[in-house]
């Protein structure tokens, strides 16, 4: 059985917005019964882009998360509806039905991730469906055609030839907010961008006033330890970090060692660190 599903790329995406335009073209002012009446053309984002800047002038870093409907296995909105108003298709999309779903505008405040919308004019709560009307024409969903970086995949998650299925193994590709045990069919690449946190840092030679490139960078946490060396401008970087206490210690041949001791909260840029001639 098909398990529609998208694996989403953080890194590809450079907030273009072709999605969410391209998702308002398609449902504004459409009507595609029996999944979907028209989205308004204003306060609806069922597409939506969520924006993280990370770091601190003069290293700060930006990074976009397209945010559809996750499509959940065990979606609250389906427990949150009455009369059936909200269900699971065999192929795994979640169908807020157009008629009996009017007035129950408890189904927003389901969803945990924000992806249910309210429409005012129709009382009714709407939702990305997969472009489930385009599905069964044999054609994908607007947002996947519309995005130039390819950014947005499409496929069967069951199927283990789909693109879909292959970025999943070999990219390490995870859902947003596990904690929730949702089971969203929706993954993403990269997703340590918008959720944990980075320590960086530009080294320099103390006597000669130049960027240090291909210096051991060694960061420690519990034991464990993994390792860079500077680029050509002296920067390192270690992301993907959870809060909590690190070391990152600094070695390069003819050099004094140097190490800082770290309590990371948030993302830590420590600026210009001098090593010392031995």
């Amino acid at each position: 059985m098909t398990r529609w599903g998208f694996v989403i790329d953080i890194s590809k995406c450079n907030a273009c917005y072709c999605c969410f335009t391209a998702c308002k073209d398609e449902h504004w002012d459409n009507d595609y019964p029996p999944y979907t009446a028209s989205q308004p053309k204003y306060e609806q984002f069922w597409m939506n882009l969520a924006r993280n800047e990370r770091g601190k002038y003069p290293y700060i870093k930006v990074a976009y998360m397209p945010v559809p409907c996750m499509q959940c296995a065990d979606a609250p909105c389906i427990k949150a509806t009455r009369d059936g108003a909200v269900y699971k298709r065999p192929d795994g999309i979640v169908v807020i039905d157009p008629q009996k779903a009017v007035g129950q505008e408890q189904l927003v405040k389901s969803c945990p991730y924000g992806a249910i919308f309210w429409n005012e004019e129709k009382k009714l709560p709407q939702k990305c469906t997969f472009c489930v009307h385009r599905l069964e024409a044999g054609e994908i969903p607007r947002c996947v055609q519309a995005c130039p970086s390819g950014c947005i995949v499409f496929g069967d998650l069951d199927d283990p030839q789909s693109d879909v299925s292959k970025l999943i193994k070999s990219a390490n590709a995870e859902v947003f907010h596990p904690e929730w045990k949702t089971s969203p069919n929706v993954y993403y690449i990269d997703l340590h961008k918008m959720t944990k946190y980075f320590v960086a840092g530009a080294v320099v030679y103390g006597d000669t006033d130049e960027c240090a490139e291909g210096v051991t960078a060694t960061l420690t946490a519990d034991g464990r330890s993994v390792k860079t060396t500077t680029n050509n401008y002296g920067n390192f970087e270690f992301d993907g970090l959870d809060v909590g206490k690190y070391t990152v210690k600094l070695e390069y041949a003819g050099y004094a060692p140097k190490t800082i001791d770290i309590d990371l909260k948030t993302d830590n840029y420590l600026g210009d660190i001098v090593l010392a001639k031995a």
